[in-house]
């Protein structure tokens, strides 16, 4: 699996989500970098992050957003979404764990998700989820906040 298209793609819509600004203009007031990393344990347990292009199926990879506050004025309630990429399953991980899930990309809820099945109440599949979104409160001045999921390739 080529991970630079999905970068690319990834990059593209969390720029445009990243959304109601204040009166500061998107384009120069906020800057966001995006890296995608194999999750990896290494022989002492401890969890190691590896920069990664391709994998196999079931390797995890996390997806981290740095966004950066470019200007001198403070940021408020900064809305910032990561979609999960085609062909990646969700494994419930996402920091900070304030984030919201969508199944469709225009409703979220916190997680997890549930839906109605026979009249039950039951947990919506990890691998529904398209989606997640954080509500930056405040992002200082010249200050970064970080956002991360973690995914397992599928195909």
């Amino acid at each position: 699996m080529k991970f630079s298209a999905i970068t690319t793609k990834l990059v593209m819509t969390t720029i445009l989500c990243a959304s109601f600004l204040g009166n500061a203009h998107a384009a120069d007031a906020l800057k966001m970098e995006l890296t995608a990393n194999q999750v990896i344990k290494n022989a002492d347990g401890k969890t190691v992050y590896s920069p990664v292009r391709t994998a196999p199926v079931g390797t995890v990879i996390q997806y981290k957003a740095t966004y950066t506050n470019t200007i001198n004025k403070d940021i408020n309630d900064l809305m910032v979404t990561l979609p999960i990429p085609i062909n990646m399953t969700f494994t419930g991980e996402a920091y900070p764990t304030s984030a919201q899930a969508s199944t469709d990309g225009k409703n979220y809820a916190d997680m997890p998700l549930m839906k109605k099945v026979d009249g039950k109440m039951v947990k919506v599949p990890y691998s529904e989820y398209r989606t997640l979104r954080w509500n930056i409160k405040l992002l200082p001045a010249k200050k970064t906040a970080v956002v991360a999921i973690n995914t397992t390739v599928d195909r």
